[in-house]
C-alpha cells in the first residue's frame, strides 16, 4: 500500500504538468441586432408577439385539423423524435463509464493422457473492474452527450416548426389553385363568347380571319394554362399528403376559396429582436458548441493518469462437490500514466479544431436567421402595399365595367367591349388572389423565422 501511495503522489505530480485548464463556457460572439429595419421601437414582448399555436390566427378550422394530423403522422418529425431517444440512451451509456463492471464465469476441464488417470477440474470466478474517474473525464463525456441530447430536442422543435410551416403554405397554395382554376374557367368562358362574336363578324365581312385565328389561339393558351393549374393542384395535394404521413393520392383537400376561408392575421408591430433567441435551429447550434467544449475538456483530461481497481475472487476443485469449500480473493490497483501517447495529444488538437467549426456554424445560423427575418419583413411590407394598389385597381375596373354595361344598354358599345372589360377585371382579381397567398406565406415565414413561439433557452444552464 505504501508503494501505491508513492505512485499516487507521482501521478499527482504528472497531473500538475499536463495542461488541462478550460475557461468557463461562454456563448460564442456573434452578430447582433437591436431591432429590425422594417420595425422600429419594439412594443410587443417576446412572450406576447408569437403564440405557440400561431397557425390558429388564420381562423381556419380545417387548417387546424391538418396541422394536428401532420404532427401525429409526419415521418420526418418521428425520425427526429427517435433521434432524441437515441441521444438520451447515449447519455446513460456515457454515464456507465464511471461505474464498476462485474464479470462472473464458471468452467470445467477434462483431460486424459496415455498412461495417466482421467483428470477433471471445476472452477468458478468473478472479477470486478473499476476505472476510477478521479479527474472527471467521464463526467465531461456525460455533459457532452447531454448537450447533444438537448441539441436533438431542439432539432425536433425545428422540424416541428418547419412541418407546420410547410403544411400551412402548401394548404394555402392548394386553395389558391382552386380559386385560380375557378377564375380561369370564367376567363375561358368569356373568351369563347368573344370568339362567337368574332365568328359572326367574320361571316358578315366585318372582321378578317386572322383576328378569329388569334382568338382561337388565345383559347388554346387559356386551356393549356387551366390544365397546368390542375396539374399543379394535384402535385400540391400529393405534397400535403406526404407531410401528413398519408400515401400520395389517398388524400384530397376539398375545393375551397382561399380569400374566403383563410383570414389575414395581424402581425404585431415592433417585434423585439430577442425573439431570435427562441429559434430552435440556433439553440441546437449553440448546444453543439457546448458539446464540443465538453469534448475538448474530456480530451484534455485524457492526458492525466488513470487509476483502475481490479478485484478477483474464485475457487477451483477437482470435485464438483468441493467447489465451494475454499475461495481465493485479490485486489489489484493500477495506475496508467500516458507518458508518451501521440494519440492523446492529437485528440486534443482535433477536438479544439472541431470546437472552432461548431462556433462558426453557430455564427452562420445566427447570420442566416437575420437574413430570413429581414426578408420576411420586407416581403410582407411590400406585398401589403401592393395589395392596396391592386384593390384600388379592382375598384376602378369595377366602375369601368359597370359603366360599360350601362353603355351597352344604350347601344353605345358592343358586347365585345363588355367582354374585354370583364377580362381585364378577372386578370386584376387573379393578381389580388396571388397577393393574398403571398401575404399568408410571408406571415408563416416570419413566424417561423422568429422561432414560432418556442420559449427561450439558456443553453449554459439547461444542459447541466
Amino acid at each position: 500500500m505504501k508503494q501505491f501511495i508513492v505512485a499516487g503522489l507521482g501521478t499527482a505530480l504528472l497531473a500538475a504538468c499536463a495542461d488541462v485548464s478550460m475557461p468557463a463556457y461562454q456563448r460564442p460572439e456573434a452578430p447582433a441586432k437591436a431591432s429590425w429595419s422594417q420595425q422600429q421601437n419594439p412594443q410587443a414582448s417576446a412572450a406576447q408577439a408569437i403564440a405557440p399555436d400561431w397557425w390558429r390566427e388564420f381562423r381556419d378550422p380545417y387548417l387546424d385539423q391538418l396541422v394536428n394530423k401532420a404532427i401525429h403522422g409526419n415521418f420526418d418529425v418521428k425520425i427526429l423524435a427517435a433521434r432524441i431517444q437515441v441521444a438520451n440512451a447515449q447519455v446513460g451509456e456515457a454515464r456507465a463509464g464511471a461505474l464498476p463492471t462485474l464479470d462472473a464465469g464458471a468452467g470445467a476441464s477434462f483431460e486424459k493422457s496415455t498412461g495417466q488417470k482421467f483428470a477433471k477440474q471445476f472452477n468458478l470466478g468473478t472479477q470486478v473492474n473499476w476505472d476510477v474517474d478521479v479527474w472527471g473525464k467521464v463526467e465531461k463525456g456525460v455533459q457532452a452527450q447531454t448537450a447533444e441530447f438537448r441539441a436533438s430536442e431542439a432539432d425536433w422543435r425545428a422540424g416541428y416548426l418547419k412541418l407546420v410551416s410547410d403544411v400551412s403554405t402548401t394548404y394555402f397554395q392548394i386553395l389558391q389553385f382552386d380559386e385560380q382554376i375557378d377564375q380561369q374557367q370564367k376567363t375561358l368562358e368569356k373568351n369563347r363568347q368573344i370568339l362567337g362574336i368574332y365568328d359572326a363578324m367574320y361571316k358578315n365581312g366585318l372582321l378578317p380571319n386572322t383576328r378569329v385565328l388569334q382568338q382561337r389561339a388565345e383559347i388554346n393558351r387559356l386551356t393549356n394554362d387551366l390544365l397546368e393549374l390542375r396539374r399543379a393542384r394535384e402535385l400540391a395535394g400529393n405534397a400535403l399528403a406526404t407531410l401528413l404521413g398519408t400515401p400520395a393520392g389517398e388524400f384530397r383537400v376539398p375545393a375551397g376559396r382561399l380569400q374566403e376561408r383563410v383570414q389575414l392575421p395581424t402581425v404585431p408591430a415592433g417585434l423585439p429582436a430577442e425573439l431570435l433567441k427562441r429559434r430552435p435551429d440556433i439553440v441546437a447550434a449553440e448546444y453543439r458548441v457546448l458539446e464540443s467544449y465538453d469534448l475538448t475538456g474530456a480530451a484534455k483530461l485524457a492526458q492525466l493518469p488513470s487509476i483502475s481497481l481490479t478485484g478477483r475472487g474464485g475457487t477451483s476443485s477437482f470435485a464438483l462437490t468441493d467447489l465451494l469449500k475454499s475461495f481465493t480473493f485479490g485486489l489489484l490497483p493500477s495506475i496508467n500514466i500516458p507518458i508518451f501517447d501521440p494519440g492523446v495529444k492529437a485528440r486534443v488538437k482535433t477536438s479544439e479544431a472541431q470546437a472552432k467549426v461548431a462556433e462558426e456554424q453557430y455564427r452562420k445560423a445566427v447570420i442566416d436567421a437575420f437574413e430570413e427575418v429581414e426578408n420576411a419583413l420586407v416581403n410582407l411590407d411590400a406585398h401589403k402595399k401592393q395589395r392596396n394598389e391592386l384593390q384600388q385597381q379592382i375598384d376602378q375596373l369595377k366602375v369601368v365595367a359597370a359603366q360599360v354595361e350601362a353603355q351597352l344598354k344604350e347601344g353605345l358599345v358592343s358586347q365585345l367591349d363588355v367582354f374585354e372589360t370583364q377580362r381585364s377585371l378577372l386578370s386584376a382579381q387573379l393578381a389580388l388572389l396571388a397577393n393574398h397567398q403571398q401575404i399568408l406565406s410571408d406571415t408563416v415565414t416570419l413566424y417561423k423565422a422568429l422561432g414560432g413561439g418556442w420559449p427561450a433557452v439558456d443553453v449554459r444552464n439547461a444542459s447541466r
